[in-house]
């Protein structure tokens, strides 16, 4: 018999930027979208100056932390989740060697009591003007 798929689309969390769900639910299995810092209802990026085009002129890695982990938060606990049940997460940087020191800081604040695996990757850029985003599975 195969496994329930359900979509979740949070009320808290940023709308997504393409046709995508917050998170597909497979059984006790919960598998997070892309997360980032964006704020709901906004282009606002906590944490980030852009100029007219639209680049990136300063942002700050803590800030973007901080909104990510919130956003994340607010999607599991709309999936009827919650942080302590996060069992993986794939981290994607776009300044490895800038923002990583700061970004394990903020890691070992949020994931002090039984951290999930993690798996951190640099890369060049994200689809919106961004420095972190997050991947993340949970349990349900």
């Amino acid at each position: 018999m195969a496994a329930e798929i359900d979509s979740i689309h949070s009320s808290k969390a940023p709308e997504p930027v393409g046709l995508y769900p917050h998170a597909r639910r497979v059984g006790n299995l919960l598998f997070l979208s892309g997360v980032g810092p964006r704020e709901r209802g906004t282009t606002k990026i906590p944490g980030v100056e852009l100029n007219g085009n639209g680049e990136i002129v300063s942002y700050d890695i803590e800030a973007q932390c901080h909104s990510v982990f919130r956003n994340i938060k607010a999607i599991l606990e709309d999936s009827g989740s919650s942080w302590d049940n996060i069992i993986d997460v794939t981290v994607f940087l776009t300044n490895m060697k800038d923002d990583f020191l700061a970004y394990n800081k903020l890691w070992e604040i949020y994931f002090s009591q039984n951290p999930p695996c993690r798996t951190t990757i640099g890369i060049n850029c994200l689809p919106t003007p961004i420095a972190i985003e997050l991947k993340v599975i949970a349990t349900i």
